[in-house]
């Protein structure tokens, strides 16, 4: 079976193009070039621009594929371009989207695929929402659109929180190790489903080439739930301290950090917690072994044996100590 990879050197992708791999598919990946070093040697790069369509279009002459997955689109500009590009190319294409995108606030738990699409708070998820509307119009008996919507999904090197400095993440771990006041949001009792890259690639890797899921969609999730002060907790643990925590109201929070306000309230606010049913109904190899909680002491170790990663964000860090100060004035 020839597979096509737009992306691929992603959180998720690299997961699942090694295990992609070992099943003996003939995988390519298709990207810059930029991190290909994360990839088995087995895979064939085509190297390109995505974002060239004339450039991409001449690279795929006379290739054909059984299905493309799409990892890196966006926007329905980027869907757009993929049919133009991909639809005599290959009979499935396979497009990731996310779970985010589900209505918000949620009607009911656990989340199956029947809540509808509709999340007014964050644009990444709206977009997600138009790309799919977009591809499953477009469809036909020989360009078959599936549609995969991850949620929370995590590799040996993420250090999981609501609130922490994205590009600095050990700044997390140095406010730990230092003792210092650790936020977090509300009480912390929501519930949120957490899903190990390596998990997620076996069942998705059921949905290659099956015919089963043309023209569905599927959330692919872990069946792993944990509260957001469990997963500070496991954190905590696996860096060997007791956290000195502090818990402040969302709507304080915002006051503080107002950017983080359309991703929060559109995904992490309140309990997620996902029905799996369906894909399991056509992925056979569906996988949830793996807890957080041994994956974490892993991502610790990681930052604690690379100096170079040990990186703090002062700004972040001065802007969160200000809204601890700001709230226990409050109070």
């Amino acid at each position: 079976m020839n597979i096509l990879f737009i992306g691929g050197t992603g959180i998720i992708s690299t997961a699942v193009s090694k295990l992609a791999v070992e099943r003996g598919m003939n995988l390519f990946v298709l990207n810059r070039g930029k991190h290909n070093d994360v990839l088995p040697k087995e895979v064939h790069i085509l190297q390109g621009d995505i974002y060239d369509e004339e450039g991409i279009a001449t690279l795929l002459e006379g290739k054909y594929f059984d299905a493309i997955v799409q990892w890196i689109a966006f926007t329905v500009e980027h869907v757009e371009r993929d049919v133009r590009l991909f639809k005599d190319h290959t009979d499935q294409y396979i497009f990731i989207s996310s779970a985010s995108a589900y209505q918000k606030p949620l009607p009911f738990l656990p989340i199956t695929e029947e809540v509808p699409l509709d999340n007014p708070y964050w644009q990444y998820s709206k977009n997600k929402q138009l790309c799919e509307e977009y591809l499953l119009s477009h469809q036909s008996n020989k360009f078959h659109v599936t549609i995969i919507r991850p949620s929370h999904t995590y590799n040996e090197k993420m250090l999981i929180s609501q609130l922490n400095s994205p590009s600095h993440p050990y700044t997390l771990l140095d406010r730990m190790y230092q003792n210092k006041p650790i936020i977090i949001p509300d009480e912390g009792m929501q519930l949120w489903t957490l899903t190990y890259n390596m998990d997620f690639a076996h069942a998705f890797l059921d949905v290659i080439g099956n015919p089963e899921t043309y023209g569905e969609y599927y959330h692919i999730t872990s069946d792993k739930v944990y509260t957001w002060e469990r997963i500070n907790e496991m954190i905590a643990e696996a860096c060997g301290v007791t956290p000195n925590i502090i818990y402040i109201p969302w709507d304080v929070i915002f006051e503080h950090f107002p950017e983080w306000k359309p991703e929060i309230l559109g995904d992490k606010q309140k309990s997620a917690v996902f029905d799996n049913s369906k894909i399991k109904s056509v992925a056979p190899s569906y996988k949830s072994e793996t807890d957080y909680g041994d994956i974490v002491k892993q991502a610790v170790e990681y930052y604690r044996n690379n100096p170079e990663l040990q990186t703090i964000d002062t700004t972040f860090n001065g802007r969160y100590d200000a809204l601890i100060k700001a709230y226990d004035q409050e109070d």
